[in-house]
């Protein structure tokens, strides 16, 4: 159900590892949750962001929701199109509606992360 290349945090974040890079995005699980995204608020290429603080605001007809970072490092990317097509991260949280790209200052904040196993098992038990 959640892939199993990626890593994710309690908070419902994902994150893949290419090297040093980290694209981040929301679970499936959190999107869901969260319904309809209408607004996202990111950081700017060149930001910083450190492990299980928070990034961004992510908005929905339901809630404004936190964004809180998988891994410490320097924003490299962000996904423009979230912009205008808010939505992308609700069609498409594992693809098309990632938030943004990340230089790991330190890949072992990675392999502490959840796997996907993991994290299905945490959701199952915030279910009840």
């Amino acid at each position: 159900m959640y892939p199993e290349d990626l890593r994710y945090t309690a908070e419902h974040e994902w994150i893949r590892l290419d090297g040093t890079v980290g694209t981040i995005g929301i679970t499936s699980f959190a999107q869901d949750q969260l319904g309809d995204v209408v607004y996202v608020e990111l950081p700017r290429s060149g930001d910083p962001v450190a492990q299980f603080k928070v990034f961004g605001v992510i908005d929905s007809v339901k809630a404004s929701s936190d964004l809180y970072a998988p891994v410490t490092g320097t924003v490299i990317a962000v996904n423009e199109a979230l912009a205008t097509s808010p939505q992308l991260v609700n069609e498409q949280p594992y693809g098309d509606g990632w938030l943004l790209r990340v230089e790991l200052a330190n890949t072992a904040e990675y392999d502490g992360l959840l796997t996907a196993e993991q994290y299905q098992t945490h959701i199952a038990t915030q279910a009840h």
